[in-house]
């Protein structure tokens, strides 16, 4: 069993980044002291679980995360700077702090360094979250110490429902243009509502054919919630005053 740090001040350590203005270091006294921050362990950049679950829906609830109080939200991994600088162009994950614990000695100090040789990755990080506040961890999800790589409860729903259990985990997509001032209205009141969403633009991630396949529309926006249509922005709000 990995041991649980909560109570205990997150251990003291500089990482390394490059950058486009050279090498810089971030370390843990300025990323945690002061501020409420989400993070999240995984172990490795470019891995299937990693790139198609643990990081992306991060991505997308991170207005939610923030809308909750939360400052900042880290994804580290036992990575080099490189890499997770490459990983973080692919994944388009604006939201996200790439965190490139190259040593590996963040995440032995956590006690949640592994050896993977088995698979060829050496010594990796154990999948994990948890919320850090000034410095001190106040909760903490780990993975179940099972064959493989168990991918449980360090996901980004579970953080949330912590940190707001009133939180709504509806899915909702919607579709829209840039520039578009309806879509705007239904985005802003999506996030007033606390619903995070997945945004789909229309002639750049699906034609014009495409969004009338799918809503029998061709106007936007066009919201689903949970797979059900609700419509453009007049519709939504009849939605929630409904």
């Amino acid at each position: 069993m990995f041991a649980n740090k909560e109570g205990q001040k997150v251990p003291a350590v500089s990482f390394p980044i490059i950058s486009d203005n050279g090498w810089s270091a971030r370390s843990t006294d300025e990323i945690f002291s002061n501020k409420t921050v989400v993070v999240f362990s995984l172990p490795g950049a470019f891995t299937p679980t990693c790139s198609s679950s643990h990081l992306p829906r991060y991505n997308e609830l991170a207005p939610t995360f923030f809308a909750n109080g939360v400052d900042e939200i880290l994804c580290v991994s036992v990575n080099d700077t490189f890499v997770m600088n490459a990983w973080a162009e692919a994944q388009h994950a604006e939201n996200i702090s790439f965190i490139p614990d190259g040593t590996g000695e963040f995440t032995e100090k956590m006690g949640l360094l592994v050896d993977k040789s088995d698979i060829g990755f050496g010594k990796r990080s154990w999948r994990y979250a948890m919320l850090v506040k000034n410095g001190v961890v106040e909760k903490m999800f780990i993975e179940p110490d099972l064959p493989g790589d168990p991918f449980e409860v360090s996901d980004a729903d579970t953080m949330l429902a912590h940190i707001n259990p009133n939180i709504s985990q509806d899915n909702v997509t919607i579709f829209s243009k840039p520039d578009c001032p309806y879509c705007k209205k239904a985005k802003a009141l999506l996030t007033e509502k606390g619903l995070s969403f997945e945004e789909i633009t229309v002639g750049k991630d699906i034609t014009i054919s495409g969004l009338r396949a799918v809503s029998n529309a061709d106007t936007v926006p066009q919201v689903f919630i949970n797979g059900t249509l609700i419509g453009g922005s007049d519709d939504l709000a009849a939605h929630f005053a409904g």
